[in-house]
């Protein structure tokens, strides 16, 4: 937090303003008080851009979104006042450092820590796609990590599901690295735009670094539409996962709703010390045997078969040159998919030729177990925050 400026407010609407929390391209976001007490996060349009028509109408799609969404995982819209000289709107101050800040303040999180806030963000997404709108700019600093879960914010530049994502053409709205490679081509965002930012975010907050790299706003948004993610780094209970969420192919990223119900399952597994660790290819191949990661582990292959039984290659651009900051794609690592004969599929072997084991009923039984108790808790978690 800072001082309050000479040039800043004292009072907006009913509230009183203490400090700065921070500034953005929209506008500045200050501390303030109402008569009982309450605190609030409240953002103010910067005078030079307040008599801006398209500035108005992109701040009021904020206030719109925010009112639309119900859920524990976004901060609760307070007040608002659209046609102010300065037109502002508060929310429900969260308290705690952004996932931003917590990474390059400390260090990478550990595995359980990742799986349990992308738990949180996903069932958060859930609502707000269930709302009609999708972030579009989902990231490490508009994740706040509150003593009660995660919390999304800044919805300054939400759409609703199936907009444009160009305010002028040939213009990307949103953060490079965190985009969707639709977003960069300026097609139809969807849910699965967020599901991208979501995967890169998880993939910064292993890493301490974004998935896409250094370099300047063409480079990395290149590198977003044409190159691999490098996720060196991200723990093998996680990997496959986050790989499926940066899949180029929106139609192959994983829904919010498997998201949230993988995460809970391995934020539960790492956190008793369950974490599997097999190799990642060979931990790819068991579970496919039963059925349980062919929604997120390997779909790109899968989709991709043509009627013959082939994977369809996926056609490399060479990048353009870019110095010493441009690095070199990473090669998508799936694991081994196995041909068809007479239109059926050949029997999953291992790399020994033979087959893979069935699980053991009993760690089923137990991770089923897990699952169901932590689903339980997270709900009663949320339920209780939305009575706060």
């Amino acid at each position: 937090m800072m001082r309050l400026r000479r040039e800043d407010p004292r009072v907006v609407g009913s509230f009183r303003l203490h400090r700065r929390l921070g500034a953005g391209g929209m506008g500045v976001v200050y501390l303030g008080s109402d008569r009982r007490g309450q605190r609030v996060a409240l953002k103010v349009i910067r005078p030079d851009l307040a008599e801006d028509q398209e500035f108005r109408s992109r701040f009021a799609r904020e206030v719109s979104a925010a009112r639309r969404i119900r859920g524990g995982c976004t901060a609760r819209l307070v007040a608002a006042d659209l046609d102010a000289e300065r037109p502002w709107f508060a929310t429900q101050y969260v308290p705690g450092p952004s996932l931003h800040d917590k990474v390059a303040e400390e260090g990478p999180l550990t595995a359980a820590q990742i799986a349990a806030i992308g738990a949180a963000l996903s069932e958060g997404l859930v609502a707000v796609h269930e709302a009609g709108v999708v972030h579009r700019d989902l990231k490490p600093s508009n994740i706040l990590l509150s003593p009660k879960g995660p919390r999304i914010i800044d919805f300054g530049i939400a759409w609703a599901t199936g907009a444009s994502t160009l305010t002028h053409v040939g213009t990307a709205v949103g953060s490079p690295g965190f985009l969707a490679p639709e977003q960069v081509r300026g097609a139809v965002v969807t849910p699965a735009t967020d599901v991208f930012a979501l995967g890169a975010t998880l993939a910064y907050a292993a890493t301490a670094d974004s998935p896409f790299g250094h370099g300047s706003s063409e480079v990395m948004l290149y590198r977003v539409v044409h190159e691999e993610p490098h996720l060196v780094g991200v723990p093998d209970a996680l990997a496959p996962l986050v790989r499926a969420c940066l899949a180029k192919d929106p139609e192959e990223r994983p829904s919010t709703l498997q998201l949230s119900m993988r995460l809970k399952e391995i934020a539960a597994r790492e956190a008793q010390g369950l974490g599997d660790g097999r190799p990642p290819a060979q931990r790819i191949r068991t579970e496919r045997a039963d059925g349980r990661a062919e929604t997120y582990a390997d779909q790109s292959t899968e989709r991709r078969r043509t009627a013959g039984g082939a994977p369809t290659p996926r056609a490399q651009a060479q990048p353009p040159h870019s110095g010493p900051q441009a690095r070199p794609s990473s090669p998508r690592n799936h694991g081994s998919t196995a041909g068809r004969t007479g239109g059926r599929p050949a029997p999953r072997t291992t790399g020994t030729g033979r087959r893979p084991s069935r699980p053991d009923p009993k760690l089923l039984r137990q991770r089923l177990i897990v699952f169901v108790v932590v689903t339980l808790l997270v709900a009663l978690g949320i339920a209780v925050a939305q009575r706060l």
